[in-house]
């Protein structure tokens, strides 16, 4: 690979989670603040990602594989995404932000597939290269957190009830239209060929192919524990930064780029303790930090407790690490080389579609529910708040436990 290629894939991931990060994570602070969305219509909004990972698989699947260059259609959704961008940062009330926000989502999503497809196919060792290339899109997040807290200082206090963090959409969006103009630059990745007794089937797209993984009693337990797992996680995009901001944290979006640190660390650290103490233990910490985390968050505060929180934020490595990570080694070894690539689609669907939608709905219940302490008592607030997905988090870490068998699982290197 030239060094050319190199820097344009590396650019090209940067700005793909430039984009998001630069917008995603103070959303729920913006339309709290700014937009006066109460926790039902704040979770209408975050379950917008979980539509757009349900539609992707359409739009990859059924135009993206077979009929268009990747990187083209990755130009064309994100120049469009750029002007959705736009009518979100001149939007003033969440009746006219909600239609921009879903179109976005639903145009975003499938693009997080494509700059994987068009990398992968410059790549002669994907497993060895790709991790050197999918890292700068983690950078590309941390530096979207870091600007907007220490840059432009868009989530101070002040600002934010000013309005400031409105500029997140113009930031997104300006990025967002240069990543589509670039991306005609990026190497051609042609649609792969193949016979007309070869095309995928409808259930093949969406990865119900390998629906039939389910008859496997341990991976329908592994299966129904990932839906239920993205409920807790749910909590945390949507409420971990207007938590910061409402209990007085400075920088709270800077800060919370400590969690993406902390998932490159322990990225490296994975396969040294899946190799010595198996799947089912690996998963099972990963579970249980999800539980431990809402327990910190739950009675730290910003004050002499505060390092309780930054606890809390850098346990995301191993939140998301120990469990997506070696869920993906998990998936990819029962399913074998015919159903690979539709079980990662099925579980991909049950996790950031369907898990991660019910999540968003029970946050913006529990919010609706103790609103009322808002107004009296923010602290109490957020106590009660984060006591549910703990306790969401530590049954679903009681029902793996009891009900998995533990198996050797084969460690292969997810690129991903």
């Amino acid at each position: 690979m030239s060094t050319s290629i190199r820097f344009k894939l590396s650019f090209m991931m940067f700005l793909e989670f430039f984009i998001w990060g630069a917008w995603f994570v103070t959303l729920g602070t913006y339309l709290s603040k700014n937009l006066q969305a109460q926790p039902l219509e704040i979770a209408n909004v975050f379950s917008t990602q979980s539509l757009g990972a349900i539609i992707a698989p359409f739009i990859i699947g059924m135009i993206a594989d077979r009929y268009f260059n990747a990187e083209r259609i990755l130009g064309v959704l994100h120049i469009v995404g750029a002007v959705l961008m736009y009518q979100m940062y001149n939007a003033t009330e969440i009746s006219s932000f909600y239609p921009y926000v879903l179109a976005y989502m639903v145009l975003y999503m499938p693009t997080l597939s494509l700059v994987n497809s068009v990398s992968f196919r410059q790549l002669s060792n994907p497993e060895k290269q790709f991790s050197n290339i999918r890292i700068w899109g983690t950078i590309g997040w941390i530096v979207a957190g870091l600007s907007i807290s220490y840059l432009f200082k868009w989530d101070a206090a002040e600002a934010s009830s000013a309005g400031a963090l409105k500029n997140t959409f113009l930031m997104g969006a300006v990025a967002s239209l240069v990543l589509g103009l670039f991306s005609f630059t990026l190497p051609k990745t042609p649609p792969v060929k193949i016979e007309s007794d070869q095309k995928p089937s409808f259930a093949s797209i969406i990865g119900l192919d390998a629906i039939k993984l389910l008859k496997d009693r341990n991976f329908l337990i592994f299966f129904i524990s990932s839906i239920l797992i993205c409920i807790p996680l749910a909590f945390y995009y949507q409420n971990a930064n207007p938590f910061l901001d409402q209990i007085g944290m400075e920088n709270p979006t800077g800060k919370m780029t400590i969690g993406q640190i902390s998932e490159v660390l322990f990225l490296l650290a994975l396969p040294v303790f899946f190799s010595k103490f198996g799947f089912k233990k690996t998963i099972l910490v990963g579970m249980l930090a999800w539980a431990l985390r809402y327990i910190l968050f739950a009675y730290g505060n910003a004050g002499d407790l505060s390092f309780m929180l930054i606890l809390g934020i850098a346990l995301h490595g191993i939140c998301y690490d120990f469990f997506f990570v070696s869920g993906q080694i998990y998936t990819d070894s029962k399913a074998g080389i015919k159903y690979k690539s539709a079980a990662q689609g099925l579980i991909t669907l049950a996790t950031y579609g369907v898990g991660q939608l019910i999540g968003f709905w029970v946050a913006g219940f529990i919010g609706e529910k103790y609103a009322y302490l808002q107004e009296a008592n923010v602290a109490d607030f957020w106590k009660q708040t984060w006591i549910i997905p703990a306790g969401i988090a530590f049954v679903v870490f009681i029902i793996f436990l009891v009900a998995f068998k533990d198996e050797k699982v084969e460690n292969k290197v997810i690129s991903e």
